[in-house]
């Protein structure tokens, strides 16, 4: 009977250490492909270094903050590669943190990234997520160890220019990207804010960028993304935080950040985390 129960202990095991296997196998030939078509819409950029006299007819506190992070003459950022590590709120209603590990692939023309991150939910348990905009398309996959998809949302629409909106929220860790020679136009807020515009193919959108007294970018907002409730996309109000700015290759970026939904009763964050690493790729 104790040898049966051993056979039968080893073959569960077996299985379930080949369905593991099984799954990483295609959630990491999901992702080698969404990299390579990030890599074949690469498009040449122009100019290829940072002049400090693109800065002249933009807003003060946009000037300011060119003038802070980067130097004249600082090659403009291409591509890059991130690590992060945080947690991540799972709760509908209620805080349900958990944590988790990332890689990002940026690529800046076409605009594009794919977020890979493995979010452990239980010893043992993980969701394995794609969070990615790639060629026009907006992609939100959640899959149970690769095998089991528990969310899975990809459009031209709604979903692409939510995804579009993350991109520009985060170009402070690529600071060249809001470069108006990159492509973004700025207007005049006030002195300690000015809104971002970026349009890529049949998208174009608007962000808000609120700065520090150190002249650093210290949030980004947009007055409505869509947020997925039971199944549906809902237009509501989202920012994203940035702090612990470091030098990086030359250039000034934040290292850690929040990110949150504005609701009708308070504020509610779903996202914070760290980069751990970052490698970029310059124009040449």
């Amino acid at each position: 009977m104790w040898k049966a129960i051993a056979w039968v202990t080893i073959a569960v095991v077996v299985v379930g250490a080949s369905v593991v296997i099984y799954g990483s196998y295609r959630w990491k030939n999901a992702t080698k492909e969404m990299h390579a078509t990030l890599e074949a819409m690469r498009s040449p950029l122009v100019p290829k270094v940072y002049s400090i006299d693109e800065l002249a007819d933009l807003p003060l506190p946009v000037q300011r903050y060119f003038k802070k992070v980067l130097r004249d003459g600082q090659p403009i950022v291409s591509a890059a590669n991130i690590k992060q590590e945080g947690t991540f709120n799972m709760g509908e209603t209620g805080d349900q943190w958990s944590p988790f590990v990332a890689t990002q692939k940026v690529v800046v023309q076409r605009p594009g990234f794919d977020w890979e991150g493995h979010i452990t939910m239980m010893p043992g348990l993980k969701v394995w997520v794609h969070d990615a905009y790639i060629a026009g398309e907006g992609l939100m996959h959640a899959s149970v160890l690769g095998l089991v998809s528990v969310a899975n949302m990809r459009d031209t629409g709604e979903v692409a220019k939510g995804e579009l909106m993350r991109f520009l929220a985060e170009a402070p860790c690529y600071p060249t990207v809001l470069l108006p020679s990159q492509g973004i136009q700025w207007e005049a807020v006030d002195d300690t804010s000015a809104k971002a515009t970026l349009t890529e193919g049949e998208i174009t959108l608007t962000l808000l960028f609120r700065f520090s007294k150190e002249d650093l970018i210290e949030s980004v907002r947009a007055e409505a993304r869509g947020r997925t409730v039971a199944g549906e996309m809902i237009p509501t109000p989202w920012e994203g935080y940035w702090h612990s700015y470091e030098m990086r290759s030359g250039m000034l970026i934040p290292t850690a950040g929040e990110v949150a939904w504005i609701m009708p009763e308070g504020v509610k964050p779903y996202w914070r985390g760290r980069i751990t690493d970052v490698d970029f790729e310059f124009a040449n």
